[in-house]
């Protein structure tokens, strides 16, 4: 199965096969398939990871995920904890090996969740972003990792004012939207080729969020976030985006319209405040009040793929494992974490 494929693969449970088949068809066609000086030090000393370990019984897990857990053995007091989720046709265990976000827990002293996604649920393994009754507050897919996170908060030493979510192509999909379901949980989020929260609420409009044919305007897409959790009325998750703009799945407009959602929800302007040139091709924007943390931030790979961004190297700002899925281009997991203050 290709990665286009993968992306937009329905499970089997949620739609007749004749609308699979459509899709699977349209998408298969589209397939193709500078570090802080105090992070480097840290990094110097940083000891190799163990492994996942795998959780049952971490609640009702109305969505019949899987949990795994990273809890290095330099875990701090009062430690953040990262929430990562994978792409389609792929597992916690090969993104745990992957992503590099194991290298910066155990630099920096955080905790990991990797949710995985099951075959039952969904034949390409992908992460039900698309369906309300998976992605909607309380409920599905995005319930049983709010229930992972409570199992975290219940045995270890968690910090509940810095928790964070970020995933990849259909795992992208569902931080949007667990950030939008859960603003008063996660401090901050990261969507990687991915599309913005509540972007679709069936498979049909899953198609059209991938071929970048769902057009709102910044207030619009500001709006289906805020239905997520229409009581909230507190400050909301800090974003990072990460896109390729030559991905043949998830096309580059919708970099733009998660920088428009958050940045409305924000009430920032759609003006960046600040543009930098990375690594990689990388192009860095920074939405925000000038001189101030940004709230939003996108980076912008110039000619990648559907892919997560990796450095692969024993640097600071290196990181992960080149492969399908994973482009040599930059460490995405490291400006991500330095972003949200990790460090």
């Amino acid at each position: 199965m290709s990665c286009g494929t993968a992306l937009m693969a329905p499970g089997r449970r949620r739609i007749p096969a004749a609308t699979a088949a459509l899709v699977l068809a349209v998408t298969a066609v589209l397939a193709a398939c500078a570090a802080p000086p105090r992070a480097a030090a840290r990094l110097a000393a940083a000891t190799a990871p163990a492994g996942l370990t795998q959780v049952t019984g971490f609640g009702s897990n109305p969505g019949g995920l899987q949990m795994f857990r990273y809890v290095p053995a330099t875990a701090r007091p009062d430690a953040p904890l990262v929430v990562v989720l994978h792409g389609c046709t792929q597992n916690a265990a090969g993104f745990y090996a992957g992503s590099g976000w194991p290298k910066y827990a155990n630099a920096w002293g955080f905790d990991l969740v990797f949710p995985q996604q099951t075959l039952l649920n969904n034949p390409a393994a992908c992460f039900d972003w698309w369906t309300p009754a998976d992605d909607s507050r309380g409920s599905g897919e995005a319930e049983s990792i709010r229930q992972m996170i409570q199992y975290m908060q219940a045995r270890y030493s968690i910090n509940r004012s810095r928790i964070y979510v970020t995933g990849a192509s259909a795992g992208g999909g569902l931080a949007a939207d667990l950030l939008a379901d859960y603003p008063d949980v996660f401090a901050g989020g990261a969507i990687d080729s991915g599309p913005a929260a509540q972007c679709a609420a069936g498979v049909l409009g899953a198609l059209g969020c991938g071929l970048g044919t769902v057009s709102h305007t910044p207030a619009q897409w500001g709006a289906l976030a805020r239905a997520a959790d229409p009581g909230y009325t507190g400050p909301y998750p800090r974003l990072a985006v990460w896109q390729g703009t030559a991905d043949p799945v998830v096309n580059v407009t919708n970099a733009t319209n998660a920088m428009e959602q958050w940045t409305s929800l924000w009430g920032i302007s759609q003006t960046p405040s600040a543009t930098r040139a990375l690594p990689g091709g990388t192009t860095e924007r920074s939405y925000g009040s000038p001189g101030g943390p940004p709230a939003v931030e996108t980076f912008l790979i110039s000619g990648m793929g559907h892919a997560l961004a990796v450095d692969p190297g024993p640097a600071a700002a290196q990181c992960g494992r080149a492969g399908p899925l994973f482009a040599a281009r930059i460490c995405s997991s490291y400006y991500t974490a330095v972003f949200w203050g990790l460090p």
